[in-house]
């Protein structure tokens, strides 16, 4: 497969989980908003017209808060690696970038955002 500059972007995607190594966090939860970047080839989508010939992008983010909602983590590394690991899933995803925000992280200072971007390539994660 050649690769490809066609980009993908879905932003803001908000989720309520209970992720972090505080008990506070773990017991009370809180909001994680997510930022994916998918790079594919949509030529043959837009030669078909046909949803099957590209990503359902409705369908990922509803595959994506399922596994943000789900099955607390520590870090906001493991939560990244595996939305990126639903990302790559699908057969047409060449590399996904995901962005998680944690703006609510317990920091004793007032801040705007804690964020967390990573690249993954479906080579590495088949």
């Amino acid at each position: 497969m050649t690769p490809t500059t066609d980009e993908l972007s879905i932003t803001g995607i908000e989720c309520f989980a209970h992720h972090g190594v505080f008990d506070h966090e773990r017991r009370d939860g809180q909001r994680f908003v997510i930022d994916l970047t998918l790079g594919l080839d949509t030529r043959l989508a837009a030669e078909t017209d046909d949803l099957n010939n590209t990503v359902d992008y409705g369908t990922l983010v509803a595959q994506v808060k399922t596994a943000v909602e789900t099955d607390p983590v520590d870090l906001v590394e493991t939560l990244a690696d595996r939305v990126a690991r639903v990302c790559l899933s699908g057969r047409r995803v060449e590399w996904v970038q995901v962005t998680v925000h944690k703006p609510e992280a317990p920091i004793e200072a007032p801040f705007n955002d804690v964020a967390l971007s990573i690249r993954r390539d479906a080579k590495e994660h088949p």
